[in-house]
Order: structure tokens, then sequence, then C-alpha cells
């Protein structure tokens, strides 16, 4: 009996080593999976940031490089450059609802192969430049739709971590290709215009197959991007008829949502000159400013957006992404106040204009890309998935129609000393935008600022000082009453 007792006593400690050998081999297997999973996921990162890269790249560069090339051509003038990237804009404006169209109804990786082809071979054919340059515009447009708005949120997969870290990695990859790749092009064409132009159309031609490569391994490697997203008709209609539809139906629809002024008042901020686009390269070059003293400036200016991206999660981690949002706005509100009015001082040297105005604009660029990040997480945050994008073709082609307005201004205005006219309303702008965002602020949260806790804290800082107050004076009265003891 008492042997029977012990060998069920030896089985049961057999068996609860065998469940014990179970759950470790179960938490081995678990976390074996974690691993595996954060591995796949580092993988996607480094293909998605490579093809973005390579995509980002080659766009900055032709971007600033198109404008030198046509501002040694033309240097007495912003007219050329003007109707350049006005045509570019146009171009975007009209078509930005196809490619958002395309996005929302195409398989995704088809949707992507479109900017890769596009900015590709617009090299090839220099001659009708401005034609290609709204190509190069459309494919830009289109790449950013697809991988920025919509397959970023896919391949984040619901974790909120996860995307902050995509969006703010991508936004990192942007602006250093806008640093380094302007810088390079800058330096080039001051050795050499033609030297310059062959180098923009061979790297662009270079790096497209491994561009497209990286981009496709990526669909391969996320399950969620090859699904189909569910559309509100059951059948998808015709190509051209549906593209006809979200014309007609996708600005109702934009001003609707409840994520539109956030988006809008972001897109305003495309009306402007006070940038380091072609309207300001051109007029720095017209007072005499050098091509390789344009592309360093452009590049502190770009160390600055870079800023934003390890500043904006930061502080929408502590006070949030609407909050962050009217702080960096109202930044960016000062610092172009002040370059505006540097325009408007009498009788300012070239220099102290140049100066004054460059470092204005520069430290605007923290504002912005801040406001850009925390409008980005809200329209991400509060966008369906099936409408990610009409909605985003519908910013963008805001965007361009501001930026279109931007470049009719210098064209009205063509002349460098009539710059101070386009550089106003262009706080106008970013004015008009703080009041948008200011409404939206105020309709998510019943207030701008929190005046009662001021209060509160005015309050508890008075009842503090008169405690210290009441303190000081017993103190002083028992010191003349010990003085006054014998």
């Amino acid at each position: 009996m008492a042997r029977q007792d012990h060998d069920e006593q030896d089985e049961s400690l057999l068996g609860g080593g065998d469940r014990l050998g179970q759950n470790a081999l179960s938490d081995d297997d678990s976390q074996l999976g974690i691993e595996t999973e954060h591995a796949s996921f580092k993988s996607i990162q480094r293909l998605l940031y490579t093809s973005h890269f390579l995509s980002t790249w080659n766009s900055r560069v032709f971007e600033l490089g198109a404008f030198l090339f046509l501002a040694s051509i033309y240097p007495q003038t912003l007219l050329p450059a003007s109707v350049y990237a006005m045509t570019r804009a146009m171009f975007a404006v009209f078509l930005s609802s196809a490619t958002g169209y395309a996005v929302d109804r195409f398989p995704r990786l088809s949707s992507d192969r479109i900017p890769n082809a596009e900015s590709s071979t617009q090299f090839w054919l220099l001659l009708p430049l401005c034609l290609l340059a709204a190509a190069e515009k459309l494919g830009c447009v289109m790449n950013t739709i697809a991988v920025e708005r919509d397959w970023v949120v896919a391949i984040a997969s619901g974790s909120d971590d996860r995307l902050a870290t995509l969006n703010a990695q991508m936004r990192r990859i942007d602006l250093f290709c806008k640093l380094a790749g302007p810088l390079a092009i800058s330096f080039i064409d001051a050795a050499s215009t033609k030297l310059a132009i062959i180098v923009t159309g061979s790297m662009t031609c270079a790096s497209v197959l491994v561009e497209y490569f990286s981009i496709a391994r990526v669909y391969h490697k996320v399950p969620e991007l090859s699904k189909s997203k569910q559309t509100q008709s059951a059948e998808i209609s015709p190509w051209l008829k549906g593209m006809m539809h979200t014309w007609l139906s996708g600005l109702p629809a934009y001003v609707k949502h409840q994520a539109f002024l956030p988006s809008f008042a972001l897109a305003l901020l495309y009306m402007t000159v006070l940038s380091f686009n072609g309207q300001m390269i051109t007029y720095l070059i017209a007072i005499g400013v050098g091509s390789g003293a344009v592309g360093v400036l452009r590049g502190v200016a770009a160390l600055f957006e870079l800023s934003a991206t390890w500043l904006g999660p930061i502080l929408m981690k502590r006070i949030g992404a609407i909050r962050a949002g009217i702080w960096f706005l109202n930044w960016q509100l000062a610092c172009v106040g002040v370059a505006c009015l540097f325009f408007w001082l009498p009788e300012t040297s070239r220099i102290i204009l140049a100066a004054g105005t460059v470092s204005a604009v520069v430290a605007s660029r923290l504002g912005l890309w801040g406001f850009d990040l925390s409008a980005q997480i809200l329209v991400q945050e509060e966008v369906e998935p099936e409408m990610r994008g009409t909605f985003s073709s519908q910013e963008f082609a805001l965007q361009n129609a501001f930026e279109m307005l931007a470049f009719l201004s210098t064209i009205v205005f063509p002349r460098p000393e009539q710059f101070k006219y386009p550089a106003a309303i262009s706080a106008c702008a970013v004015a008009g935008a703080c009041v948008l965002y200011a409404v939206f602020v105020r309709s998510r949260r019943g207030h701008l600022l929190h005046l009662s806790k001021c209060m509160e804290s005015t309050h508890r800082k008075k009842v503090r000082w008169t405690a210290l107050g009441h303190e000081s004076s017993d103190n002083e009265v028992e010191l003349q009453a010990a003085a006054q003891t014998p």
C-alpha cells in the first residue's frame, strides 16, 4: 500500500514536471514568435526605408536642381521659375483626385508602380521640361499617398507605437534628403550646370530598379497589403467613371469629414514663398547669394526640420497631438511674421534683409514640420481605411492649389524688389491656418487654454505668498518682543 502511494506520488511529480516542461516550451515558443515578428518588422522597415530614401532623394535633388538650372538661364526675374512651378502644381491640382482614386481602388503594389515609372522616364526627355516635371510631381503625390498614408498604417497593424516610429523615421528620411540632396546638387551646379543635370538624371535611372525591388518585397512580406479594400459599392465601376465620381463627390466628403480642419490648415500653409522653394531660391540668387550658399542655407533649414521629427513625438507624447499642433503652428506664425517684417523695414541693406529673412524662415521650419507631424497623426487616426486615398488626394490637391496661388503671386509680382508683397500674402496664409486650427482645437477640447488651471495655479501662489508674508510678520513681532525684554 505504501509502495503504491509512493509510485502514485512519483507519477504525479513526473506529470507535474511534464506540465512544467510544456509550459516552458510554450513560453519559449511565444518568445520565439515575438522575436521572429520583431525581426520580420525590422526587415520590412529596412526595405521600406530603402525605397523611400531613393524615391525622396531623387525627388529632392530634382526639385532644387530644376530651379537652379532655370535661375542660371534667367537670373534677373522670377517669372520663368514661377511659370514652371505653377505648371507642376496645376497638373497636381487637377489629377490628384485620380491618384487618390487609384490608391483606393487598385491593388496596393500596382498603385505604387506608377510613380516609379514616371520618375525614371522623365530624364530621358528634358526638352518638354514643364510637362515632364508635372508627371514627376504626380508620381511624387501618388507615392506619398500610397506609401505614407496607406501602406504605413497597414504595416503598423494597429500598433500606435509602430505607427509613430514609422511616421517619424519616414519624415527623418525626407528631411535628410532635403538636407543632403540639395546641398550636393548645389555644389555640383556651382562647378558646372551641365554636370549637375547629368548627375541628376543618372542617379534617378540607376536607382529605379532597387527602389521597385524594395517596395515589392515589402508588399509580399506584409499580408495586410495584399488584402482588397472594402468599398461602399458592391461593384467596382469602370476606371474613368469612378474617377469622375471621385472628382464630383470627393471634395464634399472631404469637407464634411471630422479631420477636415487640421488637414485644410496644413494645406493652407503651402501658400507661401517664405520657404526654400523655387521663388525664394530665385530671389536669393537675384540679390547676389551664390548657389553654393543657397544649398548651405537650405541644409541648415533642413536641420531645423529634422529636429522637429524628434521634438514632435516627444511633445505629442506629453500633451497630445492636438495641443502640440497649435504650439507648433503658433511658433511658425511668429517666425514668419518676423521674416515678413524685414521686407517692410525702410532703407534695409540687402545683407541685413537676406540674413534676417533667412534666419526667421529657417526657424519657422521647426513649427511647420512639427505641425505636419501632428496633423498627419490626426488624419491617420480618424480617416477610415477605405477613404484614406480619396481624403489624402483631396488634401494634396488643395496643397498644390495653394502652392499654385503662391507661384501666381510671384508671376504678378515678378521683380525681386516686389517680393515683399508675396511675403505678406504668405504671412496672412499662416495666420489663417492658425485660426482654422484654433477652431478645431476648441471644438475638440472646449477651450484653447487651461484657464481654470491657470487660475488655480495663480490662487495657490497667492495663498503661499500670503502665508509666507504672515509667517514673516510673526517672526518680526517675535524679534521685536525679544529685543524689548531686558
